[in-house]
C-alpha cells in the first residue's frame, strides 16, 4: 500500500456505507407513515405560508442551456459518486411525509444543469453540493468554486466544453474555505500541465485545516447527520440538505495551493481580460470567505453571504461560531457598494437572482434577518433569559419570516439563536443547576428511577406521542436509552418520534439529523465519513499539522515519559520542534535542539504517513523518512498517537 492510499484509508477519506441491522424484532423498527398529528402540523404550515408569486421558480429555470445526458457521474473504480437526476422525483404536491415548506424550496433546488447568468457569465448547478461559476476570458476559462469532488469537477467541465466550446483554464477562484467550493480543482488539468493564477481568500488553506482537519473527525461525524448520508431519497428519507440537494459518496477531494490571494476589499484584480473587485467578508459562512463585483458584466457573486435561505450562524454539524453581526455588516457593506449596479447576482449554492429592485430587496432582508436575530438574542441574554428561551420566543416580523429566501431550511431561528448567545457569554445558560450536570448516561438512570422505572416512561412517552408531542417523548425516551441501550422498546420509540419531528420540521438539516438518528436507533449501522483530504492534511501550516499531532496525544498510554523530537518538513522548507512533558506536546516552529531525543525528516506526504495514518516507520524509512536518535522513544509517542473512531455513538451511549 502506498503513502497516499494508506492516507486515505486512515481518515476514513472514502464514505462508507453499511446497511446492516441488528438483531432486534423488526416489527419495531420499520419506518412509519405520517401520524395524525404530523399531517395536522402539515396543513397548518400550507395555510401559513407566503404567496408564492413565481418568482423564484422563474429565477430558478432562466438561463437553462443543458443538463448532462449521462446522469451517473462514477469514480475511476466505477462506483457511483453522485447521481444528476437524483431528486428528479420531487414534484407534484408535498407528501404528507415532508414539511410543505421544504418541499416547494426542494423543487427549486433540484434543477441541474448549464445555465447563462448573463453575458460572458455561466453557472453549473446540481452536479455537486455547490455551483461551478464559468467566467468567459479573453483566452479561456475562469472557473470559481470548482465543486467538491474531480468526479464532479469534471463533468461540469465536459458540460461546459460540450455547449460553449472548449478553451483552456485561465484562472481558478477559490470563494471560501469549504472543500465543497475547492475540491475538484485538479480535474481542471493533465497531470504535468502549467498552472493559471489560483486566487483565494487570505488564509484560506490554514482555515480549511483548522476547520475539516483537526476536529475533522468529530465534524465530520456529525457532518453525516446534518446532511444525511445514508439516508435513501424519498418522501420518508432524504430530501436534501438546504442549499445542496446531496452530498458526493465516496469522492476524490483535492487542493492546489493558491498563488495569489486577496487581503483587503477594494482589492482589484484583471484576470485574463476580466476585471474583478473583491470585498473580503471573513467571520461569516466561513472564516476565510470572500466576494466579487464584475463591472462589465454588473454581476455580483456573493459566495455564501446570501442564498436561497436562512444559513446556519452556529452550524449542527460544528464549526466556530460565526459573526451574526458582522455578517450583517458586510451585507450592508455590499448595497453601498454594488447595490445601485448589480443586474444580476449569483451565489455558492442555489439560483441566481437578476434586477437590480429585486437583487436590492434581497439583499437587505437577507441582511436584517441576520441583525434581527443577532440584536434581539443580545437583548434577551442581556435581560437574563437562557439560550433555550431565547429561541423558542424569538419571532421574527413578517416582512423578514415572509421572505422565502429567508427561511429555515438550512440555518433556523432557533439554532442560530443559540450560536449568537454562545458566541457572546458561552455555553453555560447561567442557571446553577446547569453548571455541572451529570453527563448523559448518570442523568438517564437517575430520571427514570425519578420516574418509577422504564414502564413508566415508555407510558408516558407513548401518551405524549398520542397528543403529538414528539420533542417531550424524545427526551423522556432519550434518558431511557442512555439508561438502559439494551431496552428495544425505547429505541424503537425514540425513533419513531425523531421519525415524525424529522417529517415536520422545515428545516432539511433538522430533518436529516432527525431520520439519520432514527436509522441508527433501528440498527443501521453509522455512516464513515471525512470531510478533509490528503491534498488538505498537507497543504496545512506546519503550525497545524503538529497541532493535529498534539490532539491525538492520548496521555493514559504516554504516563509520565519526556522527549523532545525535531521535525523537518521538506515541503514547508522548515524544521519544528516538539516537546513532551506533563502529557502534553509543545510544538514550537522554527526551533531546533542540538541534541533532540529523536529527529525524523521528510516530505509532508511521508509525515502525515507517519503520524496520521499510522503507517509503519520500515516502510515509511524504504520511501525516504529519515529517522535518527532513540527510535524506542519515538516508538512509544507514536503508540500514544491515536486515530479517533470515525462512527462513535452519537443516539446511544
Amino acid at each position: 500500500m502506498n503513502i497516499l492510499k494508506a492516507i486515505c484509508a486512515a481518515t476514513a477519506l472514502l464514505t462508507s456505507f453499511s446497511a446492516a441491522r441488528a438483531a432486534e424484532p423488526s416489527t419495531d423498527f420499520t419506518p412509519k407513515p405520517a401520524s395524525p398529528a404530523t399531517i395536522a402540523a402539515q396543513a397548518q404550515m400550507q395555510a401559513s405560508l407566503p404567496v408564492d408569486d413565481g418568482r423564484d421558480e422563474d429565477f430558478a429555470h432562466r438561463g437553462f442551456i443543458a443538463t448532462p445526458k449521462e446522469t451517473l457521474i462514477r469514480h475511476k473504480d466505477g462506483h457511483v459518486v453522485w447521481d444528476i437526476a437524483q431528486q428528479d422525483w420531487i414534484k407534484g404536491d408535498a407528501p404528507s411525509t415532508v414539511n410543505p415548506s421544504l418541499w416547494r424550496h426542494m423543487k427549486l433546488l433540484k434543477e441541474h444543469g448549464l445555465y447563462k447568468v448573463t453575458e460572458g457569465v455561466w453557472q453549473v448547478r446540481g452536479l455537486d453540493a455547490a455551483n461551478m461559476l464559468i467566467v468567459s476570458g479573453k483566452t479561456g476559462w475562469i472557473v470559481i468554486d470548482p465543486l467538491m469532488s474531480t468526479e464532479t469537477a469534471g463533468a461540469a467541465m465536459a458540460l461546459v466544453n460540450e455547449y460553449l466550446g472548449k478553451r483552456p483554464i485561465s484562472a481558478v477562484i477559490y470563494g471560501h474555505s469549504h472543500p465543497d467550493h475547492f475540491g475538484g480543482v485538479r480535474a481542471l488539468f493533465a497531470p504535468g500541465d502549467s498552472l493559471p493564477p489560483i486566487i483565494a481568500p487570505d488564509a484560506m488553506v490554514k482555515e480549511a485545516g483548522s476547520e475539516f482537519v483537526i476536529a475533522g473527525n468529530a465534524e465530520s461525524r456529525r457532518a453525516a447527520f446534518q446532511f444525511g448520508v445514508g439516508l435513501k431519497p424519498g418522501p420518508q428519507g432524504y430530501v436534501g440538505a438546504g442549499i445542496v440537494v446531496a452530498s458526493a459518496k465516496g469522492s476524490t477531494v483535492t487542493l492546489i495551493q493558491p498563488t495569489d490571494s486577496i487581503k483587503t476589499t477594494g482589492e482589484t484584480r484583471d484576470i485574463d481580460g476580466v476585471r474583478f473587485e473583491f470585498q473580503m467578508v471573513p467571520e461569516t459562512e466561513a472564516p476565510s470567505e470572500m466576494n466579487f463585483y464584475l463591472p462589465e458584466q454588473r454581476t455580483l457573486y456573493v459566495s455564501e453571504d446570501t442564498t436561497c435561505t436562512m444559513h446556519n450562524v452556529q452550524t449542527p454539524r460544528g464549526a466556530l461560531v460565526r459573526d451574526a453581526n458582522k455578517w450583517a455588516g458586510y451585507i450592508t457593506e455590499q448595497i453601498g457598494l454594488y447595490g445601485d449596479k448589480v443586474e444580476s447576482l449569483v451565489t455558492g449554492h442555489c439560483w441566481p437572482r437578476f434586477g437590480n429592485a429585486a437583487i436590492k430587496n434581497y439583499l437587505g432582508l437577507q441582511r436584517d434577518n441576520y441583525k434581527f436575530i443577532h440584536d434581539q438574542t443580545v437583548r434577551l441574554l442581556n435581560k437574563g433569559e437562557t439560550p433555550t428561551e431565547i429561541a423558542e420566543e424569538l419571532k421574527r416580523p413578517d416582512a423578514i419570516a415572509n421572505e422565502w429566501s429567508n427561511r429555515g431550511y438550512y440555518g433556523t431561528v432557533r439554532h442560530n439563536a443559540k450560536g449568537v448567545y454562545q458566541r457572546y457569554i458561552g455555553w453555560w445558560d447561567g442557571i446553577p443547576a446547569h453548571l455541572n450536570l451529570y453527563p448523559p448516561i448518570e442523568q438517564g438512570k437517575r430520571y427514570v428511577k425519578a420516574m418509577g422505572g422504564a414502564g413508566n416512561v415508555i407510558r408516558e412517552a407513548k401518551a405524549a406521542m398520542g397528543k403529538g408531542d414528539y420533542r417531550w417523548s424524545a427526551e423522556l425516551l432519550n434518558h431511557l436509552v442512555f439508561a438502559d441501550p439494551s431496552n428495544i422498546k425505547a429505541k424503537a420509540l425514540l425513533a419513531d418520534s425523531y421519525e415524525q419531528m424529522g417529517y415536520q420540521t422545515e428545516s432539511a438539516i433538522w430533518r436529516n439529523i432527525y431520520l439519520v438518528g432514527a436509522n441508527e436507533l433501528r440498527g443501521v449501522a453509522a455512516v464513515k465519513l471525512s470531510m478533509a483530504s490528503p491534498d488538505m492534511v498537507t497543504a496545512m501550516p506546519t503550525e497545524s499539522f503538529l497541532d493535529l499531532i498534539a490532539t491525538r496525544l492520548n496521555p493514559e498510554k504516554i504516563g509520565d515519559r519526556t522527549m523532545t523530537l525535531v521535525i523537518d518538513d521538506s515541503d514547508a522548507a522548515d524544521h519544528s520542534l516538539l516537546s513532551l512533558k506533563n502529557s502534553v506536546l509543545v510544538p514550537e516552529i522554527g526551533k531546533s535542539i542540538t541534541v533532540p531525543t529523536a529527529s525524523v525528516s521528510g516530505n509532508r506526504m511521508q509525515l502525515v504517513g507517519l503520524f496520521v495514518a499510522k503507517m509503519p516507520l520500515e516502510k515509511l524509512e524504504a520511501a525516504g523518512l529519515k529517522v535518527t536518535g532513540d527510535r524506542a522513544a519515538l516508538a512509544a509517542l507514536l503508540a500514544a498517537i491515536e486515530p479517533p473512531p470515525a462512527d462513535y455513538p452519537i443516539v446511544t451511549p
